[in-house]
């Protein structure tokens, strides 16, 4: 079993931009396996981990006792990083429930109401009845209804008759089958079943920092290589980004890129790509044999600008999404994908071994949040979100220290994203103490943007995340 099993490769940084390096996370070697089943006094210590997490076994065999310490955590796992923004929600829960203090939530993206009065309504009547649905297992793609739903939904947001104003083509949109349509559980689920079906071990994935923490924990665990590719002035990664990444790449003699997961809006910073960037991006991917993962969890929460899906631009990308940022359904645990035609066979599979099927109650209840009372009232939600957004970016604006170009545009989902600037930091003094002495001191979590930067560069001790997704109040309140 090998000692080590990430190796960390820092590139330095090119001048006027973050570092972007190539994280290597080696697949695990060889389960050793000791055989505790011994006729003779002895012992085994199976002793070359670096971790102390391990469990004595002892069996007998003909009367005689062999005792072994093995590890019982393998080194895939123990090679994962903690989800930040859940730490920060479980000392905010500590503080809130055992200790009687009242904590402002601005640390998580949890929309403050909850799912549509139709689609809660649906889940009590199939529970319940007349007639009480059995709640069994679906297709492991899920309902059809639900897909069928689903594909209307692209069919009416986004598709045009004719080639769209920015170069795209509609065809695929336009012959969009429910085959092509996955329920997942959560977009979790989608990532997980994404990321196996399309990269081996030591494929390089390209992610960007900023980014969602969880596609650089996944990918590791997974035993792919992270390239982290610095986002531009405008807290984006762009075509141009990717390119530049791509050459450089190829002048080091460094492996190709195999992938990209990006997402737009995104998080943690909000910025959205324009159609035309994100056409840009989908011919660069495919000239350039990379599996392209678009995130569109963040679709229907925007501000003023146009949102567009990868779908109509490139027949090869992946489409994640899922219910629980716009449809307000987080704890329902339900997502989707939209799926290319030769990797349905594939993720079938693995849908039915890692899954069987998404919740079925999740997917009975969704079928409502489509129904023009859902869409209005979920349309409410946008519009708090919108007056919260704009009550932080003027309160931020009033502080001298904050750079108002340091602060990420905002042009999507419910949160802001702040560099703090290297002038407002020390070591041991940035984003990260500074976020913990605002949930000790003042009971308000924020989350450091050590959960959202490359790891082997400074970025992360710098930035931090407000969530606005908790409503107005709780806004004004932080």
């Amino acid at each position: 079993v090998p000692t080590e099993l990430l190796a960390f490769s820092p590139m330095k940084a090119g001048p006027g931009r973050p570092t972007t390096t190539t994280t290597t996370a080696q697949a695990p070697g060889p389960l050793v396996v000791s055989n505790v089943l011994q006729s003779t006094s002895s012992s085994a210590n199976i002793d070359n981990h670096d971790t102390t997490t391990s469990s004595s076994i002892t069996s007998t065999t003909n009367g005689t006792e062999s005792n072994a310490d093995v590890d019982v955590v393998s080194k895939r796992s123990q090679s994962v990083e903690s989800f930040k923004v859940m730490d920060v929600l479980q000392r905010a829960n500590e503080l809130e429930f055992q200790e009687g203090h009242k904590v402002i939530h601005c640390e998580v993206g949890q929309p403050e109401s909850g799912a549509p009065a139709l689609v809660a309504e649906a889940a009590v009547r199939a529970l319940t009845g007349p007639p009480r649905e059995v709640m069994g297992y679906t297709d492991a793609f899920g309902l059809i209804p639900l897909r069928e739903k689903i594909v209307e939904h692209y069919k009416m947001k986004y598709s045009n008759d004719n080639e769209n104003d920015n170069g795209g083509d509609d065809t695929r949109l336009n012959n969009l089958n429910v085959k092509n349509i996955v329920v997942t559980t959560g977009s979790s689920g989608g990532f997980l079943l994404a990321f196996t079906a399309a990269f081996d071990a030591g494929d390089v994935v390209a992610i960007a920092s900023s980014g969602y923490p969880c596609y650089r924990n996944i990918l590791s665990a997974l035993g792919c290589e992270l390239s982290n590719v610095g986002v531009n002035g405008e807290f984006k990664l762009t075509a141009v980004e990717l390119r530049k990444e791509i050459e450089r790449r190829e002048e080091c003699g460094d492996k190709k890129l195999r992938g990209l997961i990006l997402s737009s809006p995104s998080n943690p910073t909000g910025a959205m790509l324009t159609p035309d960037e994100l056409r840009e991006l989908c011919q660069l991917c495919d000239q350039e044999g990379i599996t392209f993962l678009s995130d569109e969890i963040y679709h229907g929460i925007s501000y003023g600008k146009e949102e567009a899906t990868a779908l109509s631009y490139s027949k090869k990308a992946i489409i994640i999404n899922s219910f629980s940022k716009y449809y307000s359904m987080s704890g329902w645990r339900l997502g989707w994908m939209v799926i290319p035609d030769e990797f349905i066979d594939t993720i079938n599979s693995l849908q039915q071994n890692m899954f069987i099927n998404a919740p079925t109650i999740s997917q009975t209840a969704a079928l409502q949040c489509w129904e023009d009372e859902s869409i209005a009232e979920l349309e409410t939600h946008v519009e708090k979100y919108r007056n919260s957004r704009s009550i932080i970016l003027e309160e931020l604006s009033k502080i001298p220290q904050i750079d108002t170009m340091n602060i990420a545009p905002a042009d999507g989902g419910f949160y802001v994203y702040v560099d703090l600037g290297e002038e407002n930091v020390a070591p041991g003094l940035g984003s990260v103490a500074m976020c913990k002495a605002f949930l000790e001191e003042e009971k308000v979590a924020f989350t450091p943007g050590n959960d959202f930067e490359d790891p082997n560069g400074n970025l992360g001790d710098r930035r931090f995340r407000i969530s606005y997704a908790g409503g107005v109040e709780t806004a004004k309140e932080a």
